[in-house]
């Protein structure tokens, strides 16, 4: 962008050819609208529903099911063999798309909430007169008038200013406002926020006016500049996104190529055409676990509602599993990690030593604190629930309310010393003057504002009566100075307050003769103050291997001096400011962003590059922010964090979380939860992985060896569907391990069943062994009389071991312990709907109208102890795989510890 601050005010006029008095011409407005484009930001193409749907339908898994339905329709209509499985395959494609459709958010609301800002009307000059005109219709070369309660329409550089103060918190991140000149000098390369000539779209004018020549309007503005970020950023996927279609690859590649397998065999051997149709349907049911999406999604929501509970509104479910795989939390300052109310420090008068504001207070301390708050603007006043509310700027509310905690009122000491005439503040003068009578007759003149420019009478030598008049006053003024770089060296920002009585006062027009010779009466140190709990936050994050960076738009010693006092600055963690950033190329910002902890005075560009930067190294970044500067940034990270308190529209709309409380220790709990949810859909994929690829191989390996089909589609469906999916769906209520957060974070490309190949293998051939022996004993062996041996005889059984030992291998996948060590209660829920489909599962056969529709028959009772025998094998091996593994690791654990006490 073009730098208008380092031009002067003619050389600006010039180049867009306008002129302060007069404005631009009506008649080159319309060819500047034709070059520059309305005043308004470009919109972003919502998604429509159908749109939504058809990227549902791309997922492989999806078009397994959508193939398999639709040749069982096929099945049904030419083979007779009825549309149970049509149905419910569809109905289970229909409900997993309608989950998926009302989870996704609508187009984000961001470039709506920016449109928002733009005021709707601007006072113009235009042909000598002064116009209102819609801010869209604004042109580069317009001179536009400002004041008090204006919302600034596009970016301008001041012509002429009074006084003039601007809300720029929105787009830089500074809780003050800026003060602005008309006559500020700036030279080479400038951070936005320092630039005090200019004033910038959708900023507020808090005070004083101006008049100003517009230099960019829409999409060239600062803020347009935010919006394009949001049009642009990336639209990236989740870890846990990743992760679920990683198997979704991996499943549908099995199922394709046993499908494959099997039709080739078949064909080959003869087989029935249509037959093998069937059994490809029935390869395609138990390769995909149908209920996958709709446990996810529950397990998400779950741990929407308890994140809710700990201050923390999600907006985007996935956002949920990704705060618990965050690895970097690039963090706001103020009000994040501070307390966004600006606080009385520390104190000084003359003649004593420095003191704190917790402190109790002497007569001598009290009559300082409580002519500092007569000489404030700030006022308090009661409200009708007994409660006193102050109102006044952040910097001056803070002495009201030092006020207020020593027993004290501005209100009373208005009535005790009514003000009578005042000296605005202005910019250039860096201080204010307040007048009141005083009781014992005349008036108390009161001057507050920067030390180096309160004029202050020369020290008494009284101070130092032991010392030379000349030597007594030199030590006194260094003494003042010392006592203010000591409180500047802690980042304090600093206010001095002199005053004198006089008998009467000049005329209104020469009040500022009052403000000389000064008798000096103190300084005091104002801060925002980091939140008292954020310390232990943030070193709680740093046992969990998440490390937090601040990027704030503060002065860069002010943001530094809060960071060491957090533990956020660590010994070896540099600072570093925009314009040192600016100067860095991607590639050295990559190379070198581990070194840095605190960033100050920062764009909303270098906001992404930072963010980029860490993403590059495969780190899962978290990103807080408030302000419209912040939205891009908030887009761009892999979980955005609005805050819902202080938070602009613009930064909520872009965020994945609103934190309700705007506090950085919610974010730190907020995680634990989201690790909490990852262990549990974690334990969920294990679960339902077992299941799945165990029918997979029960399916192929009964085919290969010409055994017949052990289960049909919709024996599948129902073990799939009501085994595995309704007590899956209790997984998400399981408690997380207390030592959860002592973990390093879940890897970017971590698979869900990290460490678990071995494990899984051996419950998948458990599960085969014992649906083979079910189903050949069931089909080929004569066991009673009463029922002979057949293949439905073979499915029935094989559908009841099958079905039962999915439901029990839930108590395996809970916990590494032992089942015999967590109890029923632990999480009732999964013991009811476990309970439920086992005697579910098992009236199917006993009421035989029933078992019939699913192609079931009657057992006899020789047939039921086999099934419940079987039934177990699974778990029991679990069990004591169990056993030997936490016994392996216990020993090692144990020689480790005699290990490091042989080197004590």
């Amino acid at each position: 962008m073009e730098r208008f601050y380092d031009l002067d005010t003619a050389a600006v006029l010039a180049k867009f050819d306008s002129n302060a008095e007069t404005g631009l011409p009506s008649a080159v407005i319309a060819n500047r609208q034709a070059k520059y484009g309305r005043n308004q930001f470009d919109e972003q193409e919502a998604e429509s529903i159908l749109s939504k749907i058809i990227h549902n339908l791309k997922d492989v898994t999806t078009i397994i099911l959508i193939i398999a339905a639709l040749l069982s329709l096929l099945m049904g209509i030419f083979q007779g063999h009825g549309f149970v499985e049509f149905i419910v395959i569809t109905g289970i494609i229909i409900l997993n798309m309608a989950l998926a459709i009302s989870q996704e958010r609508s187009a984000e609301k961001s470039l709506a909430a920016l449109k928002d800002l733009n005021s709707p009307t601007t006072l113009v000059l235009r042909d000598s007169l002064v116009l209102e005109v819609d801010s869209t219709e604004l042109v580069p070369g317009d001179v536009v008038q400002l004041q008090a309660g204006n919302l600034v329409s596009a970016d301008a550089r001041l012509l002429d200013s009074t006084d003039l103060a601007v809300d720029e918190s929105s787009l830089t991140g500074e809780s003050e406002p800026t003060e602005k000149s008309a006559q500020a000098v700036l030279e080479g390369k400038v951070a936005v926020a320092d630039q005090t000539n200019m004033v910038f779209s959708g900023c507020l004018v808090t005070g004083g006016r101006a008049k100003a020549i517009v230099t960019a309007t829409g999409m060239f503005t600062q803020m347009g500049h935010i919006a394009g970020y949001l049009n642009n950023a990336q639209r990236l996927t989740t870890p846990l996104q990743n992760r679920i279609n990683n198997i979704g690859r991996v499943i549908s590649s099995v199922a394709v190529i046993a499908a494959l397998t099997l039709f080739l065999v078949g064909y080959l051997q003869g087989d029935d055409l249509w037959y093998m149709v069937f059994v490809a349907i029935s390869l395609a049911v138990a390769a995909v676990p149908e209920t996958l999406a709709l446990i996810v999604t529950l397990s998400l929501a779950h741990g929407v509602t308890e994140m809710v509970k700990k201050n923390a509104l999600i907006r985007k479910l996935p956002a949920v599993e990704t705060l618990g795989s965050t690895s970097v939390i690039c963090t706001d300052k103020t009000g994040t990690l501070t307390q966004n109310r600006m606080t009385i420090k520390r104190l000084w008068i003359e003649g004593a030593d420095p003191f704190a504001a917790e402190s109790d207070f002497t007569a001598n301390q009290m009559a300082f604190i409580e002519r500092y708050a007569l000489s404030a603007h700030a006022t308090d006043e009661a409200q009708p629930d007994g409660t006193v509310k102050v109102i006044g700027s952040p910097t001056e509310a803070a002495v009201i309310h030092l006020l207020l905690d020593k027993g004290g009122s501005k209100s009373a000491l208005e009535t005790k010393f009514p003000q009578v005439a005042e000296i605005a503040f202005s910019s250039e003068r860096k201080m204010s003057t307040s007048i009141h009578q005083h009781p014992a007759g005349g008036f108390l003149v009161l001057t507050i504002g920067a030390f180096d420019h309160v004029p202050f009478a020369a020290p008494s030598p009284n101070v130092y009566p032991d010392l030379l008049p000349n030597d007594a006053i030199r030590k006194a003024t260094n003494r003042r100075h010392r006592h203010h770089d000591a409180f500047a060296n802690d980042s304090l920002r600093i206010f001095a307050l002199g005053s004198k009585r006089v008998d009467t006062l000049p005329p209104e027009d020469r009040l500022g003769e009052l403000e000389q010779d000064l008798d000096f009466e103190g300084i005091v140190g104002i801060i925002d103050p980091p939140r008292p709990e954020v310390a232990m936050a943030i070193a709680k994050a740093r046992k969990a291997g998440i490390r937090t960076v601040m990027i704030t738009g503060d002065h860069a010693v002010t943001a530094a001096a809060i960071g060491r006092e957090i533990g956020l600055l660590a010994l070896g963690d540099q600072a570093m400011t925009g314009l040192e950033l600016s100067e860095m190329s991607d590639d050295d910002l990559i190379d070198n962003v581990t070194q840095y902890s605190v960033y100050a005075r920062v764009s909303p560009e270098d906001k992404i590059r930072i963010v980029e930067a860490w993403q590059e190294h495969d780190e899962v970044v978290a990103m807080t922010g408030d302000g419209v500067n912040d939205a891009p940034a908030l887009k761009a990270a892999d979980v955005g964090v609005a805050m819902g308190v202080a938070g602009t529209e613009v930064a909520k709309s872009a965020a994945d979380v609103i934190l309700t409380d705007d506090n950085y220790s919610t974010i730190v709990e907020a995680v634990h939860k989201g690790r909490g949810v990852f262990s549990n859909i974690r334990k969920t994929v294990y679960f339902l992985l077992v299941c799945n690829f165990s029918e997979i191989v029960l399916m192929l390996g009964a085919q290969l060896f010409a055994w017949g089909m052990p289960l049909t589609p919709i024996m599948l469906l129902l073990i799939n569907v009501l085994g595995d999916g309704i007590p899956g769906i209790s997984l998400a209520r399981e408690k997380s391990d207390p030592r959860i957060m002592r973990r390093t974070p879940i890897g970017r490309n971590e698979s869900l069943f990290q460490g678990l190949h071995f494990v899984i293998i051996k419950q998948i051939i458990a599960f085969v062994a014992v649906g083979w022996v079910a189903f050949l004993l069931g089909a080929n062996v004569v066991l009673s009389s009463t029922h002979p041996p057949s293949e439905k005889l073979g499915q029935t059984m094989c559908f009841l071991v099958v079905g039962w030992t999915s439901i029990l291998h839930i108590y395996t996948v809970r916990s590494r312990r032992s089942i015999f060590r967590r109890t029923l209660l632990d999480n009732p829920r999964l013991s009811y709907s476990a309970l439920s489909m086992i005697a579910l599962f098992g009236l199917f056969v006993l009421i035989g109208p029933v078992g019939v529709h699913f192609g079931l028959t009657t057992l006899g009772l020789d047939h039921w102890l086999i099934v419940i025998g079987l039934s177990v094998i699974p778990t029991i091996t679990a069990e004591l795989g169990k056993f030997f593994m936490n016994r392996s690791e216990t020993r090692l654990y144990a020689s480790r510890l005699v290990h490091h006490a042989d080197h004590e």
